[in-house]
Formats: C-alpha cells, sequence, structure tokens
C-alpha cells in the first residue's frame, strides 16, 4: 500500500467496527436449557417477536483486518480508543461531545488528531518496514 491517510484509517476503523458487530455472541459455557421447542399455533406466532435478524459471519481475512485495527488502538490513549470506536460506530458527535464533556467540535477536533495519530504510526512503520528489506537485500 502507499502511504496511509486520515480517510483510510478512518475506514479501517469504520469496517472493523461492522465486523465485530457480526462475530457471533459471546455465551457462558455450561449453561443449556432442557425444556422442549414450543410448537406455536398460527394465532400465537402473530403476538411473538420478529424473528432475529440475520447475520452471516464475517470472514477469517475480515477478522485479520479487523484484529490488525485492534492493534492500532494499543497506540491511543483509552480515551482516544474509546472517540474513535464510538465514531466508527456512527455515533452522532453530540452524543460523543457529552460522553466525553466537551463541545461537538472539540470531540471532531480530538477524533481527527487520533485518526492522523495513527496514520503517521502506520506511515512511519511502514518506511521502517521498507528500510528493512532494502538493507537485507543489499548487506553492507
Amino acid at each position: 500500500m502507499s502511504e496511509w491517510n486520515s480517510h483510510d484509517v478512518a475506514q479501517r476503523i469504520h469496517e472493523a467496527a461492522q465486523t465485530a458487530h457480526r462475530l457471533p455472541p459471546v455465551r457462558v459455557q455450561g449453561y443449556f436449557n432442557l425444556w422442549p421447542v414450543m410448537a406455536r399455533g398460527e394465532f400465537d406466532r402473530f403476538a411473538t417477536d420478529d424473528p432475529p435478524p440475520v447475520r452471516f459471519p464475517p470472514t477469517p481475512r475480515e477478522i485479520e483486518r479487523m484484529m490488525e485495527v485492534m492493534h492500532w488502538m494499543a497506540w491511543l490513549e483509552v480515551e482516544d480508543r474509546k472517540l474513535l470506536w464510538m465514531r466508527a460506530e456512527r455515533y452522532r458527535w453530540e452524543e460523543i461531545a457529552r460522553r466525553f464533556g466537551c463541545s461537538p467540535r472539540t470531540a471532531q477536533r480530538r477524533w481527527n488528531d487520533a485518526v492522523g495519530r495513527v496514520a503517521v504510526h502506520l506511515n512511519v512503520r511502514q518506511e521502517e518496514i521498507a528500510g528493512i528489506g532494502i538493507n537485507a537485500r543489499h548487506p553492507a
């Protein structure tokens, strides 16, 4: 990949949030139900809730990309992680600002700063990897 920018990083974080929602739910092991499933009549089915939405599980590639984004989050402070994740889940700026006790514009500036720091860190890491690759091919 060429150089990382804030837009690319924000898209990857949003993609990771979507992938996390598609993962199967975590359940406590050891609990199960021995009651038989009740056969409902036609009238009873009208009163029941809508069936849960069908979610297709993420592919291994999507999970790998999500885990890569999770490693990026380790480079940030806890508050910045929460800010980026809330925005990736499409919270409104007013809700994010209320959570962090600041104005919506300040929350946007903090988000831009955090995304920019991740992009800079990725670009520095990419240059280091490229430098190592060149030195490995041409030993001094």
